[in-house]
């Protein structure tokens, strides 16, 4: 009986990291290091930075990232400018980004920011969150991922340190 031993990594991306497996300069597999293959679980573009998870249980990448599944990602965002109510409203119910209109989405200001939100997404397109922003002509200047909000069952945690 075969018995598997796959690997979890939540990791804390900075800036500058790519999140990719190809064999470049500032690749997220080779920041991390560790000894046996992993693949990340979604992106998040060189610039952002924050949570994202890594395995090599490839069978599970598709239920997380897998739109249909809708799993919730919550990013923090700073912007260029100060936040207008209406901006906010327009986010929330959806945006046409050219390719494509993003689905309704939770957002909220942070109290005594004038410049920064959180949003909840249900769907992770192409730099969705800054094609999103700049619609409205603001600059995203620091993108974060915060939590993501999918459930691994039957996984046990080992932390190496």
């Amino acid at each position: 009986m075969k018995t598997n031993n796959f690997v979890y990594i939540a990791y804390n991306k900075p800036s500058g990291i790519i999140c990719t497996t190809e064999k470049i300069d500032n690749n997220i597999i080779d920041a991390i290091g560790h000894k046996e293959k992993t693949l990340p679980i979604g992106r998040l573009d060189k610039d952002s930075e924050g949570l994202i998870l890594l395995t090599n249980n490839a069978s599970i990448i598709n239920k997380i990232i897998h739109p249909d599944f809708e799993h919730e990602k919550e990013y923090v965002v700073t912007l260029n400018l100060p936040l207008r109510n209406q901006f906010l409203k327009q986010l929330a119910e959806g945006v046409n980004i050219g390719d494509a209109t993003t689905k309704p989405c939770n957002i909220k200001s942070e109290p005594s920011a004038k410049r920064i939100f959180r949003i909840i997404l249900k769907q992770g397109l192409n730099r969705q969150i800054r094609r999103m922003c700049n619609v409205f002509d603001y600059q995203v200047i620091k993108l974060t991922s915060h939590s993501k909000n999918c459930f691994l069952v039957d996984i046990s945690i080992k932390s190496e340190f």
